[in-house]
């Protein structure tokens, strides 16, 4: 949620008649968070949004995490090829659990259809990070264009669809079980971004819509399923599911690319928590972009030896040259438990005095519950990853 939107027609008041210029009455619907008392976003729909011609249960939708047992143990660092995913399908039934705790589901996917259905993920809210790929994300609130480096925010429950536009996407997903929110520290008392945190209000791209006005309802799909429980639900729709004409309120999806990040620098090496973008129940979420290093003339630039005890870490690398690694690139996601020293490669440390600059780009999250590596994982998992941090 990162401020107030509004789009199409309203009436003055909330839970007044709004009435088209024949008359007929729209519909008001309250999409709410924290029951009643967290943010909200009004929709006023052309039709009831309670009929549904069928429900039942289905078998489409995308597997939920298992445990790979010999993932746990012994205790090692893991690195994953995310290229290595298979390729193909749509995304709302197209995703692979490759971590997972209470908390936090991490997944990957490659999708190249279009969704022929409508999606509302029931489980929690979605995080998705563009590695590759452009799309257009269909919602009540409208139409959100995303690209290869945004960050796409779905609320949970979200109706929507992913238009895929040419060429297969790579994504990698953070299914928050618990939400996801702008962390407190960013804001000032009346809500509105801090003039030192890493983005403002203007990084935000909103959705552009809503798709239907009174004379033109967009129609699409019949069909809507629904995640709950890590089971799915099919619904037959009585009436188009972008009926909406106007909406108001906090909840809509937004996208932020990740080099609108406004990075920090120190006079030494300053922690991983700098680069703290989002927050989610249980896990924070980092971005590490192209910036100027530590200015100290005795400054030791690269990510310091550390054994962080409360926090397993996950990092996607994307781009540029890792100061801290080797043997990676991008597409490698990596695994660093909590019990297991954190570390730069062996030379790394030393190599890295006197830089002035790096031009790595990666997205990071610490979880403060073990994450659980899954069968799903075992599959693009490159097994001589602990070994190669030996002298």
């Amino acid at each position: 949620m990162i401020d107030r939107g509004h789009a199409g027609i309203l009436p003055d008041k909330p839970h007044t008649v709004l009435r088209d210029s024949s008359g007929g009455l729209f519909y008001e619907e309250m999409f709410t968070r924290g029951g009643f008392s967290g943010a909200f976003t009004y929709f006023y729909h052309r039709h009831p949004i309670t009929g549904h011609r069928e429900v039942s249960s289905t078998h489409r939708g995308y597997a939920p995490p298992v445990v790979d047992e010999g993932a746990m143990s012994p205790l090692k660092r893991r690195l994953y090829a995310s290229d290595k995913i298979p390729q193909g399908g749509q995304l709302f039934e197209r995703r692979f659990p490759i971590l997972f705790n209470r908390d936090v589901t991490v997944l990957l996917a490659r999708p190249n259809e279009t969704d022929e259905a409508y999606f509302a993920n029931g489980d929690g809210d979605e995080l998705w990070f563009v590695q590759e790929g452009t799309a257009r994300i269909e919602s009540p609130c409208g139409w959100l264009d995303v690209r290869t480096g945004d960050y796409v925010w779905i609320p949970r429950s979200m109706v929507h669809r992913w238009h895929i536009a040419g060429k297969p996407m790579r994504l990698l997903c953070f299914e928050a079980h618990g939400g996801l929110h702008i962390p407190e520290q960013f804001r000032n008392p009346v809500g509105q971004l801090m003039m030192d945190a890493p983005y403002t209000h203007r990084d935000f791209v909103r959705p552009t819509g809503p798709i239907s006005t009174p004379d033109r309802i967009q129609d699409g799909p019949r069909e809507l399923y629904v995640k709950k429980h890590g089971r799915y639900t099919r619904y037959a729709l009585e009436h188009p599911a972008m009926d909406v004409v106007g909406w108001d309120g906090f909840v809509y999806p937004w996208a932020f690319h990740i080099e609108r990040y406004q990075a920090k620098t120190g006079l030494i090496h300053l922690p991983p928590t700098i680069h703290t973008t989002f927050a989610g129940h249980g896990f924070v979420v980092c971005s590490f972009v192209p910036r100027m290093t530590d200015t100290h003339p005795e400054a030791i630039p690269c990510p310091y030896p550390h054994s962080s005890v409360d926090c397993d870490e996950v990092i996607l690398y994307l781009r540029g040259n890792f100061t801290s690694r080797r043997g990676v690139g991008p597409g490698a996601l990596s695994l660093h438990p909590a019990g297991i020293a954190h570390g730069p490669h062996p030379g790394a440390y030393e190599a890295s005095i006197g830089t002035k600059r790096t031009d790595e780009l990666a997205v990071m999250i610490d979880a403060y519950l073990p994450l659980q590596p899954t069968s799903q994982a075992a599959n693009i998992e490159d097994p001589g990853y602990h070994a190669s941090w030996g002298g």
